[in-house]
């Protein structure tokens, strides 16, 4: 009786995890996309304009939140997880989905920095968005 009641369980929880699991991670996948285009169209019009460009923080928010979706995928995907192998795998996945999050994170707050140190930069990042209106 209790295995019966697992094994309907296991096979209701299961195609569901790998649903959502898929799910998230093809919304990580567009929000790359989306966040690549947009980058490469504002370095395009910094470069037409010849103004400066700080396209890193715009792609690595992105690309960040891009990783989030892609680490909850997998974090669900421990819910599926048969053997010692594929948990080992996982871990290994999660731990360098969690490392390029950090690096990321570190890039997006010493671009963010230098912007800070340069105030010539914001002024001109200033007029730029006020064209852009």
């Amino acid at each position: 009786m209790f295995e019966q009641i697992i094994t309907s369980y296991k096979s209701f929880l299961y195609p569901f995890a790998e649903l959502i699991a898929c799910t998230l991670e093809l919304i990580g996948i567009l929000i790359i996309i989306v966040g690549s285009v947009r980058a490469l169209i504002r370095l395009i019009q910094c470069l037409v304009r010849k103004a400066p460009f700080h396209v890193v923080v715009d792609l690595g928010k992105a690309l960040s939140l891009a990783l989030e979706f892609k680490m909850g995928a997998e974090i669900i995907k421990t819910v599926i997880i048969h053997n010692i192998e594929e948990l080992a795998i996982l871990g290994v996945v999660i731990l360098i989905r969690a490392l390029l999050s950090f690096i990321i994170h570190w890039e997006i707050r010493m671009e963010e920095k230098s912007a800070e140190k340069k105030p010539e930069v914001k002024q001109e990042e200033k007029a730029e968005t006020k064209y852009e209106e």
